[in-house]
């Protein structure tokens, strides 16, 4: 069994808290990746376990004025600084001139997120040894359903090759983070009020119906099962060969 196996097995079943406290104490290179409801829940926590709390998070360019103001809200609320990471100009203006503002909605939204999202995200974490984002098992069908706690993550590098990824909200609910959200009074995307659960880009999300699931609101006109960004492309690899 590798360590990380092993960090696994300690760690599977133990409070979001005890994770996070464990994550911080390991790796000094560790940031939390923040971009909602479920990273506010986790920088609440962090910030009364560490002294040291780095948070990072993707400005695409096109996310909504409340998304804007929600990381804004976040960076006062907890006296932090938010390392925001921005995608290369020159790429997003090639694909632009070439294809246009909208065409995700014709050729799928991978192009796109690679070039706002996940070129981004590569470069910010080969500065770090792990991550921590909160990803929970119930939030995408076919590709989160088996998130587990702390993992290797191999769709990227870290620092020095390997990258951890912790992921302590795996097995909470969304009415888990929602009622932790309200009891420590955290700050939340006012989006959140208007219908909208699960919140990207503003092309790209929109409210959901009574009983619809989260992820409806993302990238609606694709296939549920391939609704990564590819910020966790590990996910659908991991589906594809039915063990995620």
């Amino acid at each position: 069994m590798s360590e990380i196996e092993q960090l696994q097995k300690e760690l599977d079943g133990q409070s979001p808290r005890a994770i996070l406290k464990a994550a911080l104490a390991r790796y000094d290179e560790i940031a939390i990746s923040f971009s909602g409801a479920e990273d506010v829940a986790l920088i609440e926590m962090a910030h009364k376990l560490t002294d040291r709390l780095r948070v990072f998070s993707l400005d695409t360019g096109r996310l909504h004025p409340e998304t804007y103001e929600f990381f804004e809200q976040v960076r006062k609320h907890y006296g932090i600084e938010i390392e925001f990471q921005f995608p290369d100009a020159e790429a997003v203006q090639s694909l632009v001139t070439e294809k246009g503002l909208f065409s995700f909605y014709e050729d799928g939204h991978g192009e796109c997120c690679g070039i706002r999202k996940v070129e981004p995200l590569r470069r910010k974490l080969q500065t770090l040894d792990a991550w921590i984002t909160g990803q929970r098992r119930d939030q995408s069908p076919g590709t989160r359903n088996e998130v587990p706690v702390v993992q290797l993550d191999d769709a990227f590098e870290g620092r020095s090759g390997e990258l951890v990824k912790f992921n302590p909200l795996a097995n909470w609910t969304s009415k888990e983070v929602w009622d932790y959200i309200r009891i420590s009074e955290a700050p939340y995307n006012k989006l959140h009020e208007r219908g909208f659960v699960s919140i990207g880009c503003q092309p790209c999300t929109r409210p959901v119906l009574p009983g619809q699931h989260e992820r409806e609101g993302r990238w609606w006109w694709e296939e549920a099962t391939q609704k990564e960004c590819g910020l966790h492309a590990g996910n659908l690899i991991a589906s594809d060969i039915g063990s995620a």
